[in-house]
């Protein structure tokens, strides 16, 4: 039988306030456990909330971005369960009436083709607790610095088909969020992180499939894992006469699995009600239209832009834009060099190989934008060939220098284009290579151009690789024809 793959992805962005989205505790990453967590992060008696405005604001950029509906009115509920790490035994989200409405973000797929994806709403709450298992002995430890941190949760349609789907989408909503500035969308760092819900279907069938959601995946190849494991086990279920249970499962990227957690719950097991300590959201169109036009270059509009005003492949353009510090990166060594081809060059080989090599994100790299502009525009203007480029790159990296400049003038690399001293050189290759000359004056002259490599890299050798090689080719393919 053919099966159909149905997936969406529920994504909690944690939102870059300084402080909690009900109070003033600290939401810095990396504090001692229970630091951060003040008596309103607490639920203690007597107290009571009061709605972080930035948070407000980040979530309506994002509704924004995404082309969604912005509702005037927007209320926050409270979702009651009873865990350790949820002290107020009720966790505040938006149910009903949530801050964001239906929107859309496209996704670009491995064959260059776009994919538009549903969002069905995305809602504002407070983040829980973090309950640690590792270090306890057979216990469970209780961190609560995580209460009450703000979240964004991003609920989409379940329009996306493949595991790669998924994973584009991630990378998606990762890319807008950071452009933004409204998360810093550090996966390791819990910043952004997904439940996956997942169901199979026979193709042609219009009817869903029960449904399993995979909680808390933490990376974009977790994801693509996840899925794939998640939806062989289905399909065997199904095809064994068995029957898919709707559950919560997690994943095991070590046993690269997904196990059951617990039956999955429905709405009315939460008991929604509208939150009594905080009053409706309203926004005015005065406040949606300000935000909006404050509004920085998003992905597809500078996507866009690489491929019209500056001429790059949409291949080029799609990795150049992919991040707001890769393009931030980039447009900077292009400023410094003047040659958009040249500078996305540079980024994606060079640059891109050093950093894979050491595991570094582009914001570490050692080769600032400035110096690696610098380097290009020597490159542009014959000040270096190509050898001496990767050369001082290399210094450059290990911190040898402060500037292309002051490390071709220290290491004598500044390209030889003086015809003069390059004839010179030739001379005397010539001269010292009697046997090759002869080879040459007798090879059929469609075979000369294959020999004359011999002459170029003693040439090339001569110079410390700082001669001009087109001007060597040239010079030297004319002075062996005329000794023919």
């Amino acid at each position: 039988m053919q099966w159909e793959t149905m997936i969406g992805l529920e994504v909690h962005v944690q939102l870059a306030t300084r402080s909690k989205i009900f109070s003033g505790a600290s939401t810095a990453f990396g504090a001692e456990p229970n630091t951060q967590a003040c008596a309103v992060d607490l639920g203690l008696p007597g107290v009571l909330p009061v709605l972080n405005e930035a948070a407000v604001a980040m979530a309506v950029k994002f509704g924004l971005a995404i082309h969604a509906e912005i509702p005037e009115v927007s209320v926050f509920d409270r979702k009651n369960y009873f865990y350790p790490d949820l002290p107020k035994g009720y966790q505040t989200s938006q149910m009903y009436q949530p801050i964001v409405g239906a929107g859309v973000v496209e996704i670009t797929l491995e064959d260059g083709t776009t994919k538009p994806i549903r969002v069905h709403h995305a809602h504002l709450e407070e983040d829980a607790g973090k309950s640690l298992h590792e270090d306890f002995h057979g216990m469970t430890g209780v961190d609560l610095n995580r209460a009450g941190t703000p979240l964004l949760e991003i609920v989409s349609e379940p329009d996306m088909r493949s595991a790669k789907e998924a994973a584009a989408y991630l990378k998606a909503i990762h890319s807008i969020v950071t452009y933004l500035g409204i998360s810093d969308g550090n996966m390791a760092e819990g910043s952004m992180r997904c439940d996956v819900n997942v169901s199979v279907r026979p193709k042609g069938q219009e009817t869903f499939g029960t449904r399993a959601e995979i909680k808390n995946v933490n990376s974009f190849r977790f994801v693509e894992r996840a899925i794939a494991y998640e939806v062989d086990r289905q399909v065997e279920l199904l095809e064994e006469g068995g029957v898919v249970v709707q559950e919560t499962r997690l994943f095991d990227p070590e046993r690269d699995e997904t196990r059951s957690m617990r039956t999955k719950e429905e709405a009315n097991d939460y008991r929604y009600f509208p939150c009594p300590d905080l009053l409706p959201v309203v926004l005015d169109k005065a406040y949606i239209d300000h935000l909006r036009d404050n509004l920085p270059e998003l992905p597809a509009d500078k996507r866009a832009r690489f491929e019209r005003a500056l001429g790059l492949s949409a291949y080029d353009a799609s990795v150049l834009s992919a991040t707001r510090e890769m393009a931030d990166y980039f447009e900077e060594v292009m400023e410094v060099c003047g040659d958009a081809k040249q500078a996305a060059n540079w980024v994606q080989g060079e640059l891109a190989g050093a950093l894979n090599r050491e595991g570094l994100a582009i914001v570490d790299s050692p080769v600032s934008a400035r110096q690696l502009g610098e380097l290009v525009a020597r490159v542009i203007d014959d000040t270096i060939n190509g050898k001496a480029a990767k050369q001082v790159f290399q210094a450059l990296w290990n911190g040898q220098g402060a500037s292309a400049d002051a490390i071709i003038e220290a290491q004598g690399l500044k390209q030889v284009t003086d015809t003069g001293a390059i004839e010179a050189m030739i001379d005397q290759v010539i001269a010292d290579s009697p046997a090759q000359v002869a080879q040459y004056r007798d090879a059929e002259p469609d075979k000369r151009g294959k020999m004359i490599g011999y002459f170029v890299g003693q040439v090339m050798k001569a110079s410390r690789g700082t001669a001009n090689p087109q001007q060597v080719n040239a010079l030297l393919k004319q002075k062996l024809d005329a000794l023919c």
